[in-house]
């Protein structure tokens, strides 16, 4: 069978069970007495098992079945967890997930086995006592203990006995080398029902289907088989290990009682009475499903499929606007009125397409935690990691890029920023930093903000190491604003740390950040105050597909300026620019406003004619955190949605132009980025 088809359902799945096993880990380490922690972290490996087993990844199948064996004997109480358990657990993790990675690679997981770490759990489950397992296989193939059941169960085998049935107990034990206990069980139920009824179940069948159970399992069953019929059935099955048939009638093996067993929770359904008997789930089974958490209803989509979604709702945003060019040119009501209804469509349609698109930035943010604590734990640091806003949404695309980025911010804050405990003490600080991870929805825009309450960043530091490498010059070293000494941060190769570590020094971070955020249409902010802490603040847009533009016109040329990147718009005297340094600059509300002129960055002529005074000049003014800088341009044609479309790989490195879009009468429109003029 081609097991292929299922590879990507495969990985999808193992990292989302893998995420939540190391969610589940580090709980556990402050909470070490947290039974449904580790039930869950059972559950997990479990499952990873049975699908690894299922595509044929035995390395993983052999490592998390391994994992189950230590954590069983944790569940039953026969071994305590303690930080060398979650150590060995942690260091699972970490194997699997190279596996998953190399099977998303490669499409195999590789040569590399994991015996090392299995002799570490190994080690473990020695830890155990071994007599009172030996005694309980001892009771298991001799049966020799009686077997309590209800009023129930015995009413049941009475009344197949007066149907003349046969009445057996079943007494399964699978082989320790089985994988997959419960689908084998499932194998053992299915074959059983095809020739008997089940009257009993023990443990119940919704333990066995859910795998709650060791090696062995009973049933009692009414049939007109007999026993060498049932052993032939289920000797043909593989992985189990013995099988005993022992006749009620013959044995007295059964104590019947008016008790109601926990595991006696199925109902019965008689092929031999007319009557079926029901039997009511113990309290604590109801209580346990009621606590159960809602499983969210998800459907996996193939990002393909959703690129080519979003690009059917873009040719339909063009063909509106299309429309309404040809609504202005004539008086026709109902075109009037057709342009309305498909501006609605177009609205509800796109809204759809891109909450279809929108990620939880949790799925970027939960691989911190254990990030943090490993780094933590390296540096000998006592950090906590505070997160907020993971449910925060961004398109799928940016989510898929900002994880480089926060990860470089982070550990800039735990190796930079965050003092040793000792140093923290003598400053009258909490031995415990805190770093925070923050995401927010602003406008068209989400906030995400890394924050640490360290050592700030010391500003002459910055200007005098900058002056030492040849920056700036001893002119600008004396002239330099704070703000200005803060961007030097973001020049490649530029680092303030005295030794070069594993974790930084090389001066590689900042301007890949700065790189990368800029490459998604956002911005990033430094604010800090020495001895208090740092901030740095990500700026980022919804969406890179379609965007909400001003359109204006340079010379016979048209542009689009990004709505969420304009301050303000505005006129002003040309003869009130002035020249410094080379680059003009305005007066402006009292404070200096850089100029760029469109007809310069773009190399087009400028127009001759425009209906403002001959003094006056049309400036937009755009932003980048708190900096400003006002763009002449010659006219402003209006506000419009337009559909980012790229340049391709031979254009997308050229200067003060994010993309084209294409307009209503079907010519195109360069989409200015505003970032290159800062």
């Amino acid at each position: 069978m081609d097991m292929s088809q299922y590879l990507d359902i495969f990985i999808e799945e193992s990292k989302e069970h893998l995420q939540n096993m190391n969610q589940i880990l580090l709980q556990l380490e402050n909470d070490h007495a947290n039974t449904g922690m580790i039930n869950e972290i059972f559950r997990v490996a479990h499952t990873i098992k049975g699908m690894a087993g299922t595509m044929g990844y035995t390395h993983t199948a052999h490592l998390t079945h391994e994992m189950e064996n230590a954590l069983q004997l944790v569940r039953s109480g026969e071994i305590e967890i303690n930080s060398e358990i979650i150590d060995v657990l942690f260091q699972c993790f970490d194997k699997l997930e190279k596996y998953v990675e190399a099977v998303e690679s490669n499409g195999n997981e590789g040569n590399e086995d994991s015996e090392e770490l299995i002799e570490l759990i190994k080690k473990i489950i020695l830890k155990k006592d071994t007599e009172k397992n030996v005694q309980e296989s001892s009771d298991f193939s001799k049966n020799q203990t009686k077997l309590k059941v209800d009023s129930h169960v015995e009413n049941a085998v009475k009344r197949a006995w007066e149907k003349e049935y046969n009445a057996y107990l079943i007494s399964v034990e699978l082989s320790t080398k089985c994988m997959l206990k419960a689908a084998r069980a499932y194998i053992v139920i299915n074959e059983l029902e095809s020739i008997a009824e089940i009257i009993y179940s023990s443990p119940s069948i919704e333990d066995i289907e859910d795998e709650k159970f060791d090696l062995e399992f009973q049933f009692i069953v009414g049939t007109k088989a007999d026993d060498k019929v049932i052993k032939s059935k289920l000797k043909n099955i593989m992985e189990i290990e013995t099988v005993l048939v022992d006749d009620l009638r013959e044995n007295n093996i059964l104590e019947f009682d008016k008790i109601n067993e926990d595991t006696f929770a199925f109902e019965e359904k008689s092929d031999y009475d007319d009557r079926s008997t029901s039997v009511e789930k113990n309290e604590s089974n109801s209580d346990e499903k009621a606590r159960k958490p809602k499983v969210g209803k998800t459907v996996r989509v193939d990002i393909e499929r959703l690129d080519n979604l979003m690009n059917l709702v873009s040719e339909l945003i063009i063909i509106k606007t299309r429309l309404e060019d040809l609504d202005s040119d004539g008086t026709n009501s109902n075109m009037h009125e057709a342009t309305e209804y498909l501006e609605r469509i177009t609205t509800s349609l796109h809204d759809a397409v891109m909450k279809v698109r929108m990620v939880p930035v949790e799925r970027v943010f939960n691989r911190f935690p254990r990030m943090v604590r490993d780094m933590a734990k390296e540096l000998g640091k006592d950090i906590t990691l505070k997160m907020r806003g993971q449910d925060t949404e961004l398109d799928r695309t940016v989510i898929d890029e900002i994880g480089d980025p926060l990860i470089h911010l982070i550990r800039n804050s735990i190796d930079h920023g965050i003092e040793l405990p000792s140093i923290r003490e003598k400053l009258g600080k909490d031995k415990d930093a805190t770093v925070e991870l923050i995401a927010y929805s602003d406008g068209n825009s989400v906030v995400i903000e890394v924050a640490d309450d360290g050592a700030g960043i010391d500003l002459d530091v910055i200007k005098k190491k900058a002056f030492e490498k040849g920056t700036i010059t001893s002119e600008e070293y004396q002239a330099i604003s704070d703000d200005d000494a803060i961007k030097l941060l973001f020049n490649a190769g530029f680092s303030t740390a005295k030794v070069v570590t594993d974790l930084s020094g090389r001066g590689v971070g900042l301007d890949v950040v700065r790189t990368k955020i800029e490459s998604l249409g956002g911005n990033i902010e430094i604010n800090t105050s020495l001895g208090k802490g740092s901030k740095f603040v990500i700026r980022l847009p919804l969406t890179l597909a379609i965007i909400q533009a001003l359109l204006v016109k340079v010379s016979s040329e048209r542009y689009a300026i990004p709505l969420n990147s304009i301050k303000e718009i505005t006129t002003i005297c040309e003869s009130r620019i002035r020249q410094i340094q080379g680059n003009e600059v305005v007066l402006y509300r009292n404070e200096t406003l850089p100029i760029k002129r469109m007809t310069e960055i773009f190399n087009v002529k400028e127009k001759a004619d425009n209906n403002r005074k001959e003094d006056e000049t049309l400036v937009v003014i755009v932003k980048k955190g708190n900096k400003t800088v006002g763009i002449i341009v010659d006219d402003l044609i209006g506000q419009q949605e337009v559909v980012i479309k790229s340049l391709g790989k031979y254009l997308v490195n050229v200067d003060a132009i994010a993309g084209a879009t294409i307009l209503g009468n079907g010519s195109i429109a360069l989409i200015v980025d505003t970032n290159s003029f800062f």
